[in-house]
């Protein structure tokens, strides 16, 4: 069958692939159309593995969430530059695995890719994001949280950083939604590695009084006063690093517990931070 110019610019219009790649595909499947979309989505799978080696510190973090918030998808999706995670498609593409990862009980990417979406399943999709764009891409992270309480979600500026936040409290008003969101955002700005002193594992703290006491000796400290000054400086660690300890950004006067303290107020129960998680492309 002979392969026009006008078949070529369909089957590109249709799945942003290449000229050159429409036009042999058209060629390896005699010029049927849907076997040719669907050697193009191979050709994307199959492409991906000679861009393995490359950098994807470029991507996309969505988060979709259900009605009352009680359940909330994050989804990161890493590229090699800036224009294909500013691109509809692929911004669209990144939209529909987090909605698919809301709707369904999975676990891992693997089971992820198998979900359907009408008559494609994920891979298929991703498979033709791969086709469309030269580039590695990869769905780096996948992340569902679901509560009795409720769940903020926060996308800082350029959607490649993304937190959710798990509270306790499913009676929140405006105000103390407010205040939720403010701590979501002290997340994504402050980077704490636990909610409170309970979540630093043992690991953690080790290595950290481990430096201290080197940094206190090489500072001239006796070994045992250095046992004492990095046991001090713990105590900083603390404050820094887990979540309610820290100082509160929009007001240096109150700490995050402080902030937790006003939202059981305003609500009338007390309110707790169950757990949190931070997702940040290319760190």
């Amino acid at each position: 069958m002979k392969i026009t110019p006008q078949m070529v610019k369909e089957l590109r219009e249709s799945t942003g692939a290449g000229m050159a790649d429409c036009k042999k595909a058209l060629e390896e499947t005699q010029g049927n159309f849907e076997e040719a979309v669907e050697f193009l989505r191979k050709k994307g799978a199959a492409s991906a593995a000679k861009r393995s080696d490359k950098e994807a510190n470029e991507g996309l973090i969505v988060t979709v969430n259900n009605d009352d918030k009680t359940k909330t998808a994050l989804v990161a999706v890493t590229c090699e530059t800036d224009f294909v995670a500013k691109n509809q498609e692929f911004v669209d593409y990144v939209t529909t695995v987090a909605t698919t990862l809301l709707n369904n009980t999975v676990k891992t990417v693997e089971e992820l890719l198998t979900l359907k979406v009408g008559k494609d399943t994920i891979q298929d999709l991703h498979n033709s994001i791969l086709a469309k764009f030269s580039e590695k891409i990869d769905i780096a992270n996948i992340n569902v949280y679901e509560t009795t309480g409720y769940i903020e979600s926060y996308i800082h500026g350029g959607a490649k950083l993304g937190v959710l936040l798990d509270i306790s409290s499913a009676k929140l008003n405006d105000n103390a939604k407010q205040l939720v969101k403010d701590i979501a955002m002290q997340i994504a700005a402050m980077k704490p590695v636990a909610v409170d002193r309970s979540g630093v594992s043992t690991d953690t703290l080790d290595k950290e009084v481990e430096i201290y006491k080197d940094q206190a000796i090489q500072e001239g400290k006796k070994p045992e006063i250095a046992e004492k000054v990095a046991l001090g400086r713990v105590e900083k660690f603390y404050k820094e690093n887990c979540l309610i300890e820290q100082v509160f950004v929009k007001d240096s006067k109150k700490s995050v517990s402080d902030i937790l303290s006003e939202i059981s107020k305003e609500i009338g129960e007390e309110v707790k931070i169950n757990r949190f998680e931070r997702i940040a492309i290319g760190e």
